[in-house]
């Protein structure tokens, strides 16, 4: 048997006829079809404009130029951020400063940003890993720092009044295939302050019509966005009964674990006690897919550092995430269950 895929997109069939019918009116281009995903959203994320393009580096290099940071800035970001924002930082003569995250949250912390302000921080690039939430960073902007939030694995997820989206004076979600929301690639950049809003889409419109997602993905978006109410709902239903399983082992979910946190269930991400390569080769055994979480974050060489990021660490050098999307079907939800629910370790 096959190995249960790790990621799938939401889409159906029927989905496919708004990809369809923008073919049918001959205009597969950026349009009007853009528009109404940029709003849908904005609406989603109760912010104000912003813009849709065509990759995600587009999308964080906005975001970061709209803040006119000078060349040499330090830019502050969690170690388990993807790579790909050291990248973006060195195209714009930006300095990164990693820094630690508190492992309740799985996401950098109040105190951690004020230490780091110490030290000439003043823009932080905040991700939120496998659907967590930095809830205790509510009070960050009063603080005079800018602050972009990246909301690309958190999108759905909420923890009480918090949710995804609410502390970034500007916000960047990806839309790469396997993302909670996908456009079959391409990014969004937007902002609740109409002032920060005008700057984005200023910035964009410079390379526009270059940079600008096609309408054909906009497409996709808008049917997932209006879908996602219900999509939220079942991988929440899949994470729980997950996280049910992972009860009867020694090993530990990653970052949130409150009751009243709801996961948008991105995946199912663990700290396991035992060696993951180990535990990899378990699984597939079942034919589960399992895979690091973290192999492809800007500290992924400083995961025997305690000393630098002992709160980190842990997730760094064992985290483990199991597939979870709404198109599981019950066997294999049942597998992947009796395989968390057997973990070693």
């Amino acid at each position: 048997m096959a190995l249960i895929r790790f990621f799938k997109p939401t889409l159906r069939r029927k989905d496919m006829d708004a990809v369809l019918q923008t073919m049918v009116d001959e205009k597969i281009g950026p349009g009007e079809r853009r528009k109404d995903f940029l709003r849908l959203f904005c609406q989603y994320v109760n912010a104000k404009d912003g813009s849709c393009l065509r990759s995600y580096i587009d999308a964080l290099e906005i975001a970061l130029s709209s803040f006119s940071l000078e060349k040499g800035s330090k830019l502050g970001v969690s170690v388990l951020s993807p790579a790909i924002y050291r990248v973006v930082a060195e195209r714009l003569g930006l300095e990164i400063v990693m820094m630690d995250i508190d492992p309740l949250t799985g996401c950098i912390s109040m105190d951690a940003v004020k230490k780091s302000m110490e030290d000439g921080v003043n823009t932080f690039l905040i991700h939120e890993p496998v659907c967590q939430l930095p809830h205790g960073l509510e009070g960050i902007k009063e603080l005079g720092v800018n602050v972009i939030e990246d909301i690309t694995e958190s999108i759905g997820s909420s923890f009480g009044e918090s949710k995804a989206g609410c502390i970034g004076s500007v916000i960047v979600c990806g839309l790469e295939e396997d993302g909670i929301i996908s456009t079959g690639g391409g990014a969004i950049v937007v902002s609740p302050d109409n002032e920060k809003a005008e700057v984005i889409k200023a910035l964009a419109k410079a390379t526009s019509p270059y940079t600008e997602l096609a309408d054909m993905n906009a497409a996709l978006g808008i049917i997932q966005l209006i879908n996602l109410p219900d999509l939220i709902k079942r991988r929440s239903e899949i994470f729980r009964m997950y996280q049910q399983a992972l009860m009867k082992t020694n090993n530990k979910l990653f970052g949130e674990k409150n009751i009243d946190f709801k996961s948008n269930g991105f995946v199912f991400p663990v700290v396991v006690n035992g060696r993951p390569d180990e535990i990899i080769e378990f699984a597939q055994k079942y034919n589960v897919s399992c895979k690091r979480s973290f192999t492809k974050s800007i500290g992924i060489r400083y995961a025997d550092r305690i000393d630098l990021f002992p709160g980190a660490v842990d997730a760094l050098s064992r985290g483990l995430s199991f597939p979870l999307y709404p198109f599981l079907q019950p066997k294999d939800i049942e597998s992947i269950v009796k395989v968390i629910g057997h973990l070693p370790g």
